[in-house]
């Protein structure tokens, strides 16, 4: 079967009028969705990037009232475009993944050398596991007890002189 091209106008207020504020942008999508399965009779519906970025141009909460859709259907699956736009897919964007990120730029204006950072991170591994020893080396209950009963007998050893009014 050769791809047949149509364009529909698709309402989706009704669809997400009754649906919170922070879920209409989505409820919007799956509303499209489903219209086109429904009209379409193709299950796997693709949206393209421009009717996407239109859907979701004013944020979550305030979706469009209706779309004007430009629909190719194909063998397996239908795609769906904005009106007036080809369709190509969604867009990928790639992140751009510098090699340093905040600490290395620091690092570059302070003048600080990467091998000492390595040694500074095996210094904090080290005073980790020094702290988990002394948790690990922390006084029994009774030990404590003891120690608490000596506080309290220094202080009855120590006299507290009260000044005499005149």
């Amino acid at each position: 079967m050769a791809t047949v091209q149509r364009t529909y106008i698709v309402p989706l207020r009704k669809g997400y009028a009754n649906h919170a504020n922070w879920k209409r942008s989505k409820k919007a999508v799956t509303v499209l969705k489903s219209f086109l399965v429904r009209h379409t009779k193709r299950e796997d519906i693709k949206i393209g990037g421009h009717l996407n970025e239109y859907l979701w141009k004013h944020g979550i909460k305030n979706p469009p009232g209706k779309v004007k859709v430009d629909v190719w259907i194909k063998d397996e699956y239908a795609e769906a475009e904005l009106s007036g736009f080809s369709f190509k897919g969604a867009a990928k964007i790639e992140k751009k993944k510098e090699e340093g990120g905040l600490k290395d730029k620091l690092a570059k204006k302070l003048g600080v050398d990467k091998e000492e950072d390595k040694d500074s991170k095996d210094n904090k591994d080290t005073k980790k596991e020094e702290k988990t020893d002394k948790k690990d080396a922390k006084p029994a209950k009774e030990d404590k007890k003891e120690v608490k009963t000596e506080k309290k007998e220094a202080k009855k050893e120590t006299p507290i002189k009260k000044e005499e009014k005149k």
